[in-house]
C-alpha cells in the first residue's frame, strides 16, 4: 500500500495502521519536546504554575554545562524541557532572535536509536546528531537525530539500558514548589505549519523517510470560513502513537493563521501541541483559574451542536460555560478547546483534547474554530 493513500478503517489499539513490514521506524511515543526560550528559568515557573507540570530534571552550570541552562517538566507521560543559552552569539541564541520562544525539538522514544538514524538517512533524512551513547552512573542512552521542517528536528531517543530519571549529564531537579497537575495525559498531536506549496513535499518525507502513512487529508472546503483557509495531512506512525498533522495555508480573502504564523515565527515550525486529559472540564477549569487565555466559541455554535454530536455523557451547558466543542466521527466523539497563544508572538499554542472513542481531529468544529481565530487576529491588525 502507498504509504500517501489515506488509510481507513483504523484502529489504535494493538492493530497496525499499515502492514508491518513497512513501518521500518517503530516507535514507542514521544520521548520529550524541548523549546528554546529566552529564559528557562522563568519559563519553568510559568509551565508549572499555569499549566501544572512538575519538576524532573535540570542541567546547567552546576552540573557541567557551560553554554546553556535546561529544566525539564513532567506531567503524565509528558515531558518538556526548556533551554536557554549563556553566549548570544549560539545557535540557540539566535533560534530564539528569529522564531521567538518556540519548539525546537521533538524528540522520540525507538527502540533502536543507530538503526532509526540509518534508516531514515539512506532514505534522505539530513543528519542533525550523527548516533551517540552517552552515559552516567544509570546506564547509557543512545541517540540520533535528523532534520525536518524549517530549524525543527527530531531527535531518536533509546532508553532499553538507562534507569534515570531523564538522560545522562542531568541531575535531579527539585525546586520545593510543587503545583497541582491540571489532569494532562500524553502528547496527542503536534501539529507543524509550512509554506504554501510544502504540504504534499512534507507529508512525502514523512512517507518516505520515516515510513509513516497519511490518515486525513483536508482541503480548504473542509477548513475554511468567508475569509481564509487551511489545507492540511495528517501523518502518522505504524502503531498509532505518533500523529504529525502538516498544514500550509490556502488562498482566501485575508491573511490566513497559518500565513499570520509563518510571518511572526519567521519560517516553517510547530504551531500547536495537542495534550489529552480524562476530563476537559476539571483540566480546563484549572487552567482557567491559574490564568490560561483560551479562544471565544460564538454561543450560537452550542445552538445546533447537539443535533449534530448526538447524546453524549457530558452536560451541554457545562461545556458551553467553559467554551469546549463537540465533534464526533464513526468510533465516538471528542472534546476539545484551544489556547490563546502562549508566547508574546502569536506562534505556539496549545491544543487540550478528550477522546470519547473519536480518532478523528474534530472537522465539524473548525468552521467555528477558524473563526474565532479571526477574531483574535482582527484585534491584532493581523486577519
Amino acid at each position: 500500500m502507498d504509504n500517501l493513500t489515506q488509510v481507513k478503517n483504523y484502529t489504535y489499539t494493538g492493530e497496525k495502521i499499515f502492514d508491518k513490514a513497512q513501518d521500518f521506524l517503530p516507535i514507542n511515543g514521544t520521548d520529550y519536546v524541548e523549546l528554546y526560550v529566552g529564559n528557562a528559568k522563568q519559563a519553568a515557573h510559568f509551565y508549572k504554575t499555569a499549566l501544572g507540570f512538575e519538576d524532573l530534571a535540570y542541567a546547567g552550570l552546576e552540573t557541567g554545562v557551560r553554554d546553556r541552562t535546561s529544566y525539564v517538566l513532567k506531567q503524565g507521560k509528558i515531558r518538556i524541557m526548556l533551554t536557554s543559552p549563556f553566549d548570544p552569539e549560539s545557535e540557540i541564541a539566535h533560534h530564539i532572535r528569529l522564531h521567538g520562544d518556540g519548539v525546537k525539538v521533538i524528540a522520540l522514544w525507538v527502540d533502536d536509536a543507530y538503526d532509526a538514524y540509518e534508516q531514515t538517512i539512506k532514505r534522505g533524512a539530513t543528519s542533525y546528531l550523527k548516533p551517540e551513547t552517552i552515559k552516567d552512573e544509570q546506564g547509557e542512552i543512545r541517540r540520533s537525530g535528523i532534520h525536518t521542517y524549517g530549524d525543527t528536528v527530531h531527535l531518536f531517543i533509546e532508553r532499553k539500558n538507562y534507569k534515570g530519571d531523564f538522560l545522562p549529564g542531568y541531575e535531579k531537579w527539585d525546586s520545593g514548589y510543587h503545583p497541582t497537575s491540571v489532569g494532562l495525559k500524553y502528547i496527542d498531536h503536534m501539529v507543524g505549519n509550512v509554506n504554501l506549496g510544502a504540504m504534499n513535499e512534507w507529508a512525502k518525507f514523512y512517507a518516505d523517510v520515516m515510513g509513516f502513512a497519511n490518515l486525513i487529508t483536508f482541503d480548504d472546503k473542509d477548513i475554511s470560513t468567508d475569509y481564509t483557509a487551511l489545507m492540511s495531512k495528517v501523518m502518522t506512525n505504524g502503531n498509532g502513537y505518533i500523529k504529525f498533522p502538516i498544514n500550509e495555508p490556502a488562498e482566501g480573502k485575508k491573511k490566513s493563521q497559518i500565513e499570520e504564523y509563518l510571518d511572526f515565527y519567521k519560517g516553517p515550525g510547530c504551531q500547536h501541541i495537542a495534550v489529552a486529559t480524562d476530563d476537559i472540564v476539571f483540566t480546563i477549569s484549572e487552567m482557567k483559574k491559574r490564568g490560561i487565555d483560551f479562544l471565544y466559541v460564538p454561543g450560537s455554535y452550542y445552538d445546533t451542536v447537539g443535533e449534530r454530536v448526538g447524546v453524549i455523557e457530558e452536560d451541554m451547558n457545562e461545556l458551553k460555560k467553559w467554551g469546549i466543542m463537540v465533534d464526533r466521527d464513526e468510533e465516538g466523539y471528542l472534546l476539545q478547546i484551544f489556547t490563546k497563544p502562549i508566547e508574546d508572538r502569536p506562534t505556539l499554542f496549545l491544543e487540550i483534547i478528550q477522546r470519547k472513542g473519536a480518532k478523528s481531529f474534530g472537522k465539524g468544529n473548525f468552521k467555528a474554530l477558524f473563526e474565532s481565530i479571526e477574531a483574535e487576529q482582527e484585534r491584532r491588525g493581523t486577519l
